[in-house]
């Protein structure tokens, strides 16, 4: 799927390390929010360190297994980085001027640059892949759904806020990424699933990991209240654990389902040596020279 892959490695265990770095101070020191972040929202900030952290340790360990012919691992990597982009865009924008502030937008930068380096190293003709039309369908609906959802919903936030020139102290960073970079993502890809596009097909299941990690650290968000003496609300946590399971499982069966058509998914194909006499019976023969010059007995 990617050319120079070393690169790509590269950048992915840096902004691993960084991340896992950032998290960790903060699941450790979940204090350091105290100053920053609404009391309301430090369960959050915590559970979404805890996700970072596993998130950091699994593009450590992807940047050192990821071959040529992992295409699968190289997906799963572009999706974990688009999470990364997220969760520290989150604290970029919203001015989390704690000691880690520089920190967070080293990943925030790093993790946009390597998706930006995926998408450019990308080989165009390598693999080509197929799903079944019915999954194909099924994984492509799911994609549009959000969209559907989100649009309307944050839409019919922000004009209240619009017409009242209110500016609000917190979310708002939901708004920008949102609405300007993930769900715009999910209409181009679900399109190009749709119409069996080779980048929609590898390309998908990447935002259904985005997906996953970011709203299921949400559901962990409510989980955790009891640590900062809050009360969970089931209200919440039900709809998060729904929507996470749902990029779960759509992005495991379109991964799982995802296959190899024309050429094969362990990269290109390794020249094979040729036998001399072989390649000499198969020379078309020279000019001049008939079928017939061979010597009688």
């Amino acid at each position: 799927m990617l050319t120079h892959l070393f690169l790509n490695r590269l950048l992915w265990a840096v902004a691993g390390l960084l991340a896992l770095a950032a998290a960790v101070t903060g699941v450790w020191r979940p204090e350091i929010y105290e100053w920053v972040v609404a009391r309301e929202l430090i369960p959050g900030a915590y559970s979404q360190d805890l996700l970072s952290a596993a998130a950091g340790l699994a593009l450590l360990y992807l940047s050192y297994a990821a071959r040529p012919h992992r295409t699968k691992y190289q997906i799963v990597a572009v999706g974990l980085l688009g999470y990364l982009f997220y969760a520290y865009g989150i604290y970029v924008i919203e001015r989390t001027y704690n000691g880690l502030y520089l920190l967070y937008m080293a990943v925030f930068a790093l993790s946009f640059w390597a998706m930006v380096t995926a998408g450019a190293t990308m080989d165009r003709g390598n693999p080509s892949v197929s799903l079944s039309r019915a999954l194909r369908i099924t994984s492509a609906s799911g994609a549009m759904l959000q969209p559907l959802i989100f649009y309307p919903l944050w839409i019919g936030m922000l004009l209240p806020l619009m017409r009242s020139g209110e500016q609000i102290d917190s979310l708002y960073s939901i708004f920008i990424l949102d609405l300007c970079f993930i769900m715009p993502g999910f209409l181009i890809l679900s399109f190009l699933t749709f119409r069996n596009h080779r980048t929609g097909l590898l390309l998908l299941p990447a935002l259904y990991v985005l997906g996953f990690t970011l709203i299921f650290s949400l559901a962990v968000g409510e989980l955790v209240k009891p640590l900062f003496r809050a009360a969970p609300s089931l209200a919440a946590l039900l709809p998060a654990l729904g929507l996470s399971g749902l990029f779960l499982v759509l992005g495991v069966l379109h991964l799982a389902r995802l296959r190899p058509s024309g050429p094969p998914l362990e990269g290109p194909t390794v020249p094979q040596p040729v036998d001399p006499q072989r390649a000499s019976a198969q020379s078309p023969p020279a000019a001049g020279q008939t079928t017939q010059s061979r010597p009688p007995q």
